[in-house]
């Protein structure tokens, strides 16, 4: 019998493809408000946490080839070293509406040309900011699934209005789902600790890690290649697993090269790869339909999610049962 946390989990994966469309559809008009506030200002602010911080990071790159100034930052870093937020538009995204760092700043920091993005229509932050708002409600199992993607439409919502075709994506969010992530299961099986890593991809893997944390419960850690390459890679071996993420991207070579070298090191390495690249040798691949942007995004989600469950089920009895942490953090 599957634990009451993996059930939860998995119902709702099961409809995330339909409320990410569906969010993407309802989101326009807020979305025109924010993308004109973008055209006005040139200058985009992302405040989140957890797994809403690692969809921050994950759009980065999609709001800059836009020649937009994006930053992400964590809420908690703005409340001890806040970035001076006048004349910028900033967007906080909580799928809750109720996290502790969310509802202090909008009771004592705000700044800027403020929009939020949450799942709750009744939340603090709803209330308080005009906000995208995804369909379907509260995300309910612990661990980020469905918030994930839906967040993602959300923004994809704000990037349509601003110029970027949403058709690639949008097709992905429709599309059947996960592949087999089998062999990556077995290969990442005995690891001690995992590594997860990207190029454009960084803020997905980020969310992997924090999965994996919550999930697996063991040492999971998002560094992006370049970061992995300056010192950590010392802490390779055979005990070790390293996820890595590539799609159809300028650094895709970058991201074989770090493949190869963990590989090299003995480390159990698993690629999901979306880059339309040949696979590297001796690592094990999985091979996704070649996708660049945010179509790359949603076309790695699910399979990345996928893993993460199937990988944390192998090791824990009640996977998806949290020991020291609640859905909603409500204390800093």
């Amino acid at each position: 019998m599957k634990p009451v946390g993996l059930v939860a989990i998995d119902a709702e994966m099961a409809r995330q493809g339909a409320d990410a469309l569906a969010s993407f559809r309802a989101a326009a008009g807020v979305a025109k408000r924010v993308a004109d506030s973008l055209r006005r200002t040139g200058r985009l602010v992302m405040f989140g946490m957890g797994a809403s911080q690692a969809v921050n990071r994950a759009v980065e790159p999609l709001y800059r080839d836009l020649g937009l100034d994006a930053v992400a930052l964590a809420m908690s870093e703005q409340l001890g070293m806040g970035l001076p937020l006048d004349g910028r538009t900033v967007l906080v995204a909580s799928q809750s509406g109720e996290s502790a760092e969310v509802v202090r700043w909008l009771a004592t920091a705000r700044g800027g040309e403020a929009f939020g993005m949450t799942l709750d229509a009744d939340s603090t932050l709803a209330r308080e900011l005009p906000s995208l708002v995804g369909a379907g409600g509260v995300e309910v199992a612990f661990a980020a699934t469905r918030s994930l993607t839906v967040t993602f439409a959300l923004h994809l919502a704000v990037l349509a209005e601003l110029g970027a075709d949403p058709a690639p994506a949008l097709a992905t969010m429709a599309g059947t789902g996960a592949v087999d992530v089998s062999t990556g299961v077995a290969r990442l099986a005995g690891a001690a600790a995992i590594v997860v890593s990207g190029r454009r991809l960084q803020g997905v893997a980020e969310a992997a890690a924090l999965g994996l944390c919550e999930l697996a419960r063991l040492p999971a850690f998002a560094l992006e290649g370049g970061q992995l390459r300056h010192g950590p890679m010392e802490m390779l071996g055979p005990d070790i697993g390293v996820l890595l993420m590539r799609c159809d991207e300028p650094g895709a070579d970058l991201v074989a090269g770090m493949a190869g070298a963990a590989r090299d090191a003995g480390a159990r390495v698993v690629m999901l790869d979306a880059s339309g690249q040949p696979p590297v040798e001796g690592v094990t691949g999985i091979a996704l339909p070649r996708a660049g942007g945010m179509a790359a995004i949603l076309t790695m989600l699910p399979t990345m999610q996928r893993l993460m469950l199937d990988f944390a089920a192998s090791r824990v009895a009640d996977v998806g049962t949290p020991r020291r942490s609640s859905k909603i953090t409500r204390i800093e």
